[in-house]
């Protein structure tokens, strides 16, 4: 991999963004009231109004024409369902009682069977599963569009588990008991109906709750803000309050959390309180009562190891007059978090910092085992493990654990009682390879030894599903409006011409502090490198990829840096020759359709081609249409006015106008996203085509937010996505 930074004769061939002429679209009165009276799209705002279903009919039947109707699509779509549904894939593992369970999706169970087989089965190459739930049989005896969201087994044989299960991808979830010894469903069991339910076991006959309980029980965003402790037996309005927040709050609702040591008894049960997005209060329930404790905002909680918890900061934080830089992982007594009475304070010899984190680098993962803690982080965007040995006074030693170059590497299930968690990794061109790591290798409390070779046991690798031979893999930088060097991956064919013809699709999110590293993408590989493209992946601030700054760089009203980070990137392609504006596209989902449409609309003769998938857009009502308002830490409230003032700048969906040659976008959406609103693109696509503009709008009618409730679908979306990428960049 080779890295290079954009130079200033390269930046001064930056192309300057379209000068923003005033939009007939622009409120003169940025209220919530006078916004709303500007917009002619309303009515496209109801999920499945009239009005609203007519448009997505109609658009629908446009875009499957332009799409499907095109030669390509069927060669694609077969492609992406093979890689999508191919039995040689990873079956991915997690600790279930004494073995494994793996939840499994193939062309013969879209939607998908939980099973298990032994840990000694799963090491061989074909192993022995036992199905313990068929989805796919489920939705067919309930006539319910069932997509399986995971299950929450209580430790330590964890025989009796939580089925979360959704009807059509929704995030709001149905809860059912199950019992895995009979597999089948509790008669008479814990059960709660549809919502957003945040829920942990206490005990066997005591369920951790915090959920719609009622009328004025959840935010404005419609999350829970009361955590309440359900007996087995009783309804959720018998159930004993153990904890309030306020309708008021802000961020994804109340979470209770119940940590527990090896043997499965509970350690420690903490109550983590939303103030907004980022920002939250830490609460301890101490003998059923909560007890505050004296944690920064912005923090992660990462586990409990004996009276320890273990947390990052986001924050710089001050503790027993020692200072703490943002995005440090620490180990801080419970005990000593608490304001005691009397003035008395807790002292303790142990060594609070367990890995502080240089300018760039970050924290990817962290997993807590008794008595030490395994630690993924990325260093310039490349992925590194650690295993952090606690030696109480005396610090914590490290030992790095070999991985490969050039990766992710990533941390999945662990089990504190065996002392092991599954480990994977992967880049752009390489597949994903599992492997179990033991953590608990002997140790002597001097032992200075760093390098810990081999350490992981590789079980399975999987298959390469495209060709990698004829491409490579660059890391540069560019450099934004106020020269921050910002790093982005080039995967590209080796003997490219730079000529500026190659067809290159710029992957964006940068925001929430989510972090991109290298990735195995076989539908991407398969669909785009094998036919000579270039895919671009940028590490834009708003992401974690250099720790809680990188993010915070640009939040609210710095927002705009993030979106010229990303415009930077797409210049310097240009000027080194990569690609020109004519074969440039782009593409951002969720935060990453705020991204592709402030692109667009500040940057039009930037790019030829955007896929907008399940995008904010309207950012002056997007607190309006559900969830929106958990956001706000991270784009800042328009009810507020100085607020709705910076947001006004750069909200694409009134920052359209009339006159300006817009490349043909495609904006998709789910009607059954209740994440990020249809709403959005819905009128995005409304008001382009009202400007006689020829955007391809396609609604997907089941699915949610992820867009990965059924393999044989998600092939289509892939599809459609490659053809329009295909038909706007390479033809």
């Amino acid at each position: 991999m080779r890295i290079a930074l954009m130079t200033a004769a390269f930046a001064a061939l930056a192309l300057p963004a379209m000068a923003q002429q005033a939009s007939p679209f622009m409120p003169a009165d940025l209220s919530p009231a006078g916004v709303r009276a500007a917009d002619d799209h309303l009515a496209l705002e109801a999920v499945d109004g009239e009005e609203a279903m007519a448009f997505v009919r109609a658009s629908n039947e446009r875009a499957l024409a332009a799409l499907t109707g095109d030669p390509r699509y069927e060669t694609y779509r077969q492609e992406a369902e093979a890689i999508l549904t191919a039995t040689d894939r990873i079956p991915m593992p997690s600790f279930l009682g004494e073995g494994v369970g793996n939840f499994w999706q193939d062309a013969a169970n879209p939607k998908g069977v939980w099973r298990r087989t032994t840990l000694e089965s799963y090491a061989t190459a074909a192993p022995q599963w036992e199905t313990l739930l068929d989805i796919d049989a489920l939705a067919r005896a309930e006539g319910r569009d069932w997509v399986f969201k995971g299950a929450d087994c209580l430790a330590p044989d964890e025989t009796r588990c939580l089925i979360m299960l959704s009807d059509g991808g929704k995030d709001a979830l149905s809860v059912r008991e199950f019992d895995t010894t009979t597999k089948q469903f509790v008669d008479g069991g814990f059960t709660l109906p549809e919502g957003k339910h945040r829920l942990e076991w206490l005990d066997i006959d005591t369920l951790l709750v915090a959920t719609d309980f009622g009328a004025g029980s959840l935010t404005e965003s419609g999350y829970p803000y009361i955590v309440k402790a359900l007996k087995r037996g009783q309804t959720l309005a018998q159930a004993t309050e153990i904890y309030r927040g306020d309708a008021a709050d802000g961020g994804y609702g109340v979470s209770p959390a119940v940590y527990r040591d090896a043997e499965g008894q509970v350690s420690a049960v903490i109550v983590r309180r939303p103030l907004d997005t980022f920002r939250a209060e830490t609460w301890r329930i101490v003998d059923g009562r909560p007890v505050k404790l004296n944690l920064p905002e912005r923090a992660a909680i990462h586990g409990v190891m004996g009276d320890l918890l273990i947390f990052s900061n986001g924050e710089a934080w001050t503790h027993y007059s020692q200072t703490h830089a943002a995005g440090t992982l620490l180990a801080v007594c419970l005990d000593c978090l608490q304001t005691l009475p009397d003035g008395q304070v807790i002292v303790t010899n142990q060594d609070a910092v367990i890995f502080t984190p240089s300018p760039r680098q970050s924290i990817s993962d962290v997993a807590v085992f008794t008595d030490r803690v395994a630690v993924a982080y990325n260093d310039n965007v490349r992925g590194q493990l650690s295993i952090f040995i606690n030696q109480g006074e005396w610090g914590w030693q490290v030992r790095d654990v070999a991985v490969p170059d050039n990766s992710a590497v990533s941390l999945g299930d662990r089990s504190m009682a065996r002392g092991q968690l599954f480990v994977t990794s992967q880049g752009f061109l390489t597949p994903t390879a599992l492997g179990r790591l033991d953590v608990d290798f002997p140790v002597t409390r001097m032992d200075a030894a760093r390098a810990s070779p081999n350490a992981i046991q590789r079980l399975r690798s999987a298959p390469a599903l495209f060709d990698a031979s004829t491409h490579m893999t660059e890391q540069f930088e560019a450099v934004s409006s106020d020269g921050e060097r910002i790093p982005y991956f080039v995967v590209r064919p080796r003997d490219l011409a730079m000529d500026g013809q190659a067809p290159t699709i710029l992957f964006g999110y940068g925001g929430f502090q989510v972090s991109f590293p290298p990735a195995y993408k076989p539908e991407m590989g398969k669909l785009w490198l094998e036919r000579g493209g270039v895919f671009v992946q940028a590490n834009m601030r708003g992401g974690g990829e250099f720790g809680p700054a990188w993010h915070q760089a640009v939040l609210k009203e710095n927002r705009q840096l993030a979106f010229d980070d990303f415009a930077a990137i797409g210049r310097d392609l240009i000027a080194r020759g990569i690609t020109s504006p004519e074969h440039l596209g782009i593409y951002g989902r969720s935060n990453g359709g705020v991204l592709t449409s402030v692109s667009i609309t500040q940057n039009p003769d930037l790019f030829n081609a955007a896929v907008i998938e399940s995008p904010l857009i309207d950012m002056l009502r997007y607190h309006e249409l559900p969830a929106g308002a958990s956001w706000i830490g991270e784009y800042g409230d328009p009810r507020v006015p100085e607020q709705a003032a910076y947001i006004a700048r750069y909200s694409g969906y009134q920052n359209l106008r009339p006159g300006v040659d817009y490349p043909r976008l495609y904006i998709t959406t789910n009607t059954r996203d209740d994440r990020v609103h249809p709403g959005h693109a819905r009128k995005f696509a409304a008001r382009l085509e009202g400007l006689g503009q020829n955007p391809i709008y396609y609604e997907e009618t089941a699915g949610g937010h992820s867009n990965d409730a059924d393999p044989v679908a998600n092939a289509r979306r892939w599809a459609r996505h490659y053809v329009y990428l295909a038909q706007q960049l390479m033809d």
